[in-house]
């Protein structure tokens, strides 16, 4: 990509309350939801997978392989701040230039593309970059690309303000990709057992 680094972020740290079970180790086909979202990023054209998980999780991170796991000291709370966690590895680890992109996805997608993946890849534009999301149907999903030139901005969100915040604050462009996948996240046991339904199909 043009010497164009990428890093994929994903966020695994959460404690999975309205599933009532920790769903990133739920079965997915022949493996779990963390494994089979890991084979999509390690499918596609990113660099790097970083991995953020809890202390307590040991048996996730013994999952995450073929990726870099980083456990920060204090269990982040919030999604943001796992996605700091890893964009402060990134940084620390790389140093990325403005030019690289980082791209984020829930950690509950085992059905992430990576041929949606490849597609922001190609859409990031170094000389005029932008937050790229992907849409279906009229309908945005993930995972987002981010230019690196930004990742500084997470930290300056508010409390009550999420990642997606930044698209508000950034020029953002769309890209349409068929399918639903883009919009596969699993938060309730009713949404495993559609999505796990319609993938037997």
């Amino acid at each position: 990509m043009n010497g164009v680094r990428s890093f994929a972020i994903v966020p695994a740290a959460g404690r999975s309350r309205r599933m009532g079970q920790d769903k990133l180790l739920l079965p997915w086909g022949d493996s779990t939801v963390i494994e089979s979202l890991l084979a999509g990023w390690l499918a596609s054209d990113v660099d790097e997978i970083v991995v953020v998980v809890r202390r307590d999780q040991t048996e996730l991170q013994t999952l995450c392989r073929n990726v870099t796991v980083v456990t920060p000291p204090i269990a982040p709370p919030e999604m943001k701040d796992s996605v700091l966690a890893a964009l402060d590895h990134i940084r620390k680890a790389f140093a990325p230039a403005d030019s690289d992109v980082w791209l984020l996805a829930p950690a509950d997608m085992p059905q992430l593309n990576p041929a949606v993946v490849n597609e922001l890849l190609a859409a990031h534009e170094p000389a005029s970059p932008a937050i790229i999301v992907p849409t279906s149907d009229g309908k945005r999903g993930h995972p987002v690309l981010f230019p690196w030139a930004i990742a500084s901005s997470v930290a300056t969100l508010a409390e009550n303000e999420g990642v997606n915040a930044l698209l508000e604050r950034f020029p953002v462009r769309t890209v349409e990709c068929g399918g639903p996948a883009i919009h596969g996240d699993l938060d309730t046991p009713d949404d495993y057992e559609r999505l796990r339904s319609d993938a037997d199909r």
